[in-house]
């Protein structure tokens, strides 16, 4: 017993209610267990941030050897796959307005002539309502760009028989923890995360209403239960629940994707269950606002819209206004996208993550505060 008010009978009276639910209805739990893996396969087969072979009009009004080595050296990259010849600039931009083309590349008529007094340009355009084919086009056409300049100057070079003189700078690169650019290596511990979000989430939230909706809250608030007893009853069910998606979404990131997985199991699986305690509490806060099932899915799509946005998960918090960050702080999906990184991908451990651990402490404590005052022992 802790206290006159809290008895673990009646706890445990009620988590033995919430688990005789949950496994008599068989398929919803189907649905629980299985719902979060179908998404991970959508999208991790469907997300691709790396966007090659784009399909590209060219408009080449030079028509010689040099227009076509530029040509074929962007088409050899695999970035873009020149599909239409057209007669000029406003044609380009028509293919593009039409679909027809996400790129485009304009070769003036005296290309080879500039190219000999080292002044030629081409005009290479891209589909700017597509964010993706812009960044990944852009950036290709740069390098491509630059590479067969340094072979026209190298060419240029050994015919004067001279020798082209090294640069003074030389870069040398090396990414760290996804050396390939692997897209499944940032995008799979973040969706992870957030997969196991709109599951606690929901998961709690929906049982609540349910009740609402089917009277039986009506029983529920008759008991001598207090109102923290309650949300404990639900929480505990759940959190089993829970768990047991983790295990099956992340087991198929690691056992069928090839995820790497470079840090502590039981650091991970203890920060996970922090996690999953502040998402059912925030299913349990979102459950005392609706009361039907229509405005619980309205909230929480709402939620996980801004999650998605500004959290970390597909778009980086830096650039973000101080304000929207701030927004982005209530959403408990904010710190453990950085500790799945943290843990999954680089392999770190409690010294780098103890900020965004206190944090889903202090965040699962607060709402789940608010949840047990805000369940009132009675209908409004």
């Amino acid at each position: 017993m802790l206290g006159s008010h809290f008895r673990f009978e009646r706890l445990a009276a009620l988590i033995r209610k919430e688990l005789t639910q949950l496994l008599r209805d068989r398929r919803t739990l189907f649905l629980i267990v299985t719902m979060p893996l179908l998404e991970l396969f959508l999208f991790a087969y469907a997300v691709d941030l790396t966007v090659d072979q784009l399909p590209t009009a060219v408009a080449d009004l030079s028509h010689d050897a040099e227009s076509r080595a530029l040509l074929d050296a962007l088409d050899v990259s695999g970035y873009f796959d020149i599909t239409l010849y057209v007669a000029d600039e406003r044609a380009v931009i028509a293919a593009i307005d039409r679909g027809d083309a996400k790129a485009g590349v304009v070769i003036p008529p005296d290309f080879a002539a500039r190219l000999e007094r080292s002044e030629a340009q081409a005009l290479v355009l891209f589909d700017g309502s597509d964010s993706f084919s812009v960044q990944s086009g852009y950036a290709a056409a740069t390098s491509i760009a630059q590479a067969h300049a340094m072979e026209i100057l190298t060419r240029r070079v050994e015919r004067m028989g001279r020798e082209l003189l090294t640069t003074p700078i030389v870069s040398s690169t090396r990414v760290l923890y996804n050396p390939n650019l692997n897209d499944l290596v940032f995008i799979m511990p973040g969706l992870v995360a957030m997969l196991l979000q709109i599951l606690a989430v929901n998961m709690t939230a929906q049982s609540v209403v349910r009740e609402y909706e089917m009277g039986t809250i009506e029983q529920l608030l008759v008991t001598p239960a207090r109102p923290l007893e309650i949300v404990l009853g639900k929480l505990v069910p759940n959190t089993l629940v829970a768990f047991l998606s983790l295990l099956t979404i992340l087991g198929a990131g690691v056992f069928w994707f090839g995820l790497p997985f470079q840090g502590s199991v039981w650091l991970f699986a203890l920060l996970s269950w922090l996690f999953i305690i502040s998402g059912l509490g925030l299913g349990l806060l979102v459950s005392t606002v609706a009361h039907t099932q229509r405005e619980t899915q309205q909230i929480t799509a709402t939620i996980m819209l801004l999650s998605q946005l500004l959290t970390g998960f597909i778009y980086p918090r830096g650039p973000m206004p101080l304000v929207v960050r701030l927004v982005g702080n209530l959403i408990p999906l904010t710190y453990f996208v950085r500790i799945a990184r943290g843990i999954i991908t680089k392999g770190v451990g409690m010294r780098f993550l103890w900020t965004d651990a206190v944090a889903l402490v202090v965040y699962s404590g607060i709402v789940m505060l608010l949840a047990a005052v805000s369940f009132k022992k009675r209908l409004d």
